[in-house]
């Protein structure tokens, strides 16, 4: 069984024969952007405010910084770390056989059924950090790799859903079968940009609970 220890984006174009959509949005990506700003309590506004005073910062962190200091924050404002549906993960390990590929990735993020730390199958949700300052490795090609492993552990042909954190910007990234389409670019220290990053991982929630988990 072939083994790499590192995957470029093009490569895994290549080696896995996949279609990256880049001159236009797929449904699922149309339908996962389409959003509005969200309307928060005071408990929420107050929470968006100290985000957005942590921003002027984030050029600066380091990768366990940007994770514990601003993604996770962000994360419990949109409500998406946990339910009696779905369990998250952080620095979790996928590994599969794919067409002969041994693959293996740490996810920064995902969300999984399971029980505490114990991960009975990878979802849908898949993202990768990098710190703005000397990031390492390629975060594209990472999800690429979650994505095909969390298709051969689901069995399945419903869409995937991930994101890449560089610094502040933020592209979300969907996948159905071999084709994949990675979104504009958003910036997470303009106040509007962030508001939509928030909405959009709100959405994918709503995508998840009323539609993909009632598939499997």
């Amino acid at each position: 069984m072939a083994k790499k220890k590192e995957w470029r984006e093009g490569e895994m174009i290549l080696t896995f024969k996949l279609n990256k959509i880049d001159t236009f949005y797929t449904p699922s990506m149309t339908e996962w952007l389409s959003v509005i700003a969200p309307t928060f309590d005071p408990f929420e506004q107050r929470e968006f405010q100290k985000l957005l005073q942590k921003t002027r910062k984030i050029s600066a962190w380091s990768e366990e910084n940007l994770k514990m200091k601003f993604i996770s924050p962000v994360l419990e404002l949109c409500d998406i770390l946990d339910s009696d549906k779905f369990v998250s993960f952080f620095d979790k390990s996928l590994d599969a056989e794919v067409e002969g590929y041994k693959l293996s990735v740490k996810a920064d993020f995902l969300i999984g059924s399971g029980m505490l730390d114990y991960m009975e199958a990878p979802y849908f949700h898949f993202q990768e950090y990098k710190p703005q300052k000397n990031p390492t490795g390629d975060p594209i090609a990472q999800i690429l790799e979650a994505f095909l492993i969390g298709q051969v552990k689901n069995a399945t042909k419903t869409p995937l859903y991930g994101c890449e954190i560089i610094g502040p910007s933020w592209r979300f990234i969907t996948m159905e079968n071999k084709d994949y389409c990675v979104s504009k670019t958003y910036d997470s220290t303009d106040e509007n940009d962030l508001l939509l990053i928030i909405a959009i991982l709100r959405k994918f929630k709503e995508i998840l609970e009323t539609r993909l988990l009632v598939q499997k």
